[in-house]
């Protein structure tokens, strides 16, 4: 399977494929936050399907339709491993460590993350 690390438009265009399961680049276009154009986000499912093989393509009438083939989780953890691999030399703790000690996580992000961890806890 190619890498599965995506680009930024890319991870928008995948956003719009995995909550509606089936599209057509109009579908996108007009679910899109941003405005790009008909042909970028054409050109950006072709090779999500051709190159990334994260979508399948069907042709159903005069248009192409989309479905995801590869889910959004095993895309966030292949990018999220990558991630601690680069930045972090494979440290998941030094990941960690880094969110929690960032403004980024609300008080009920940290209450998940304890949650998460007394789970594993248990499990161990």
């Amino acid at each position: 399977m190619p890498e599965l690390h995506l680009t930024k438009c890319e991870l928008e265009v995948m956003d719009v494929v995995w909550r509606k399961k089936r599209v057509t680049v109009q579908n996108v276009v007009d679910t899109l936050e941003r405005p790009l154009a008909y042909t970028t986000v054409m050109t950006t499912l072709k090779i999500l399907d051709e190159t990334r093989g994260v979508v399948r393509r069907m042709k159903e009438g005069r248009a192409y339709v989309y479905e995801p083939a590869v889910s959004r989780e095993k895309i966030s953890r292949n990018m999220a491993d990558d991630l601690t691999q680069r930045l972090f030399g494979g440290s998941v703790k030094s990941l960690v460590l880094s969110l929690v000690e960032s403004d980024s996580m609300s008080r009920s992000d940290i209450e998940e993350l304890k949650q998460a961890i007394q789970s594993l806890e248990k499990d161990s």
